[in-house]
């Protein structure tokens, strides 16, 4: 018998897999943090799907998401990000993801790990919703206006209320899988 999934990740494989292996599941390391971070900020404005297939090449273009060399790209890698056509080449994004890395290594800094930082808006704990259908999902929440207002203000870039949201959504800071999802209880 088929295992229920969450309407959003059906008819895609790729979709499906990071559904049932990934998504809402907690994260508390800083590298995939950061990974998740800087992938839904080149989502904003695109679909998720988008950038999940761009995944891998975004993954070698930006040296396996490791943040402290790329707080430290100069003009001439982000000129050959913006020919990689492999990845989103979007000018703005680019260099807000150099702009991330340097924050995200001074939050880092000031809290002991981002993970602490970013957890400590849960105290630790994620957020378990009772969605019956995925389209009852916020694209925003008080908590995600606040984080995004924090991440400003310590100088990120692309980090909108619903970008946060989608973060704390796929690094499990909160539970939005369908009640009725096999990963509901799983995550």
């Amino acid at each position: 018998m088929e295992k229920h999934k969450c309407g959003w990740c059906l008819g895609d494989d790729l979709y499906e897999a990071y559904h049932d292996k990934e998504w809402g599941v907690p994260v508390r390391d800083d590298d995939t943090l950061f990974e998740f971070l800087i992938l839904e900020t080149f989502q904003a404005g695109l679909s998720w799907i988008t950038v999940l297939k761009k995944r891998e090449n975004f993954r070698k273009a930006l040296d396996d998401f490791d943040y402290r060399k790329i707080a430290v790209y100069n003009q001439k890698k982000i000129d050959s990000l913006l020919q990689n056509e492999g990845i989103i080449r979007n000018k703005l994004k680019v260099k807000a993801t150099i702009t991330n890395a340097q924050a995200f290594i001074n939050i880092q800094k000031e809290f002991g790990s981002f993970s602490k930082y970013i957890w400590g808006f849960v105290e630790g704990k994620p957020i378990k919703n009772t969605l019956k259908n995925y389209k009852e999902a916020p694209a925003n929440t008080p908590l995600s206006d606040a984080i995004s207002k924090d991440l400003k203000k310590r100088g990120f870039k692309f980090v909108g209320s619903t970008v946060i949201y989608a973060h704390m959504q796929a690094t499990g800071m909160v539970n939005d899988h369908e009640v009725n999802c096999f990963r509901y209880n799983e995550v």
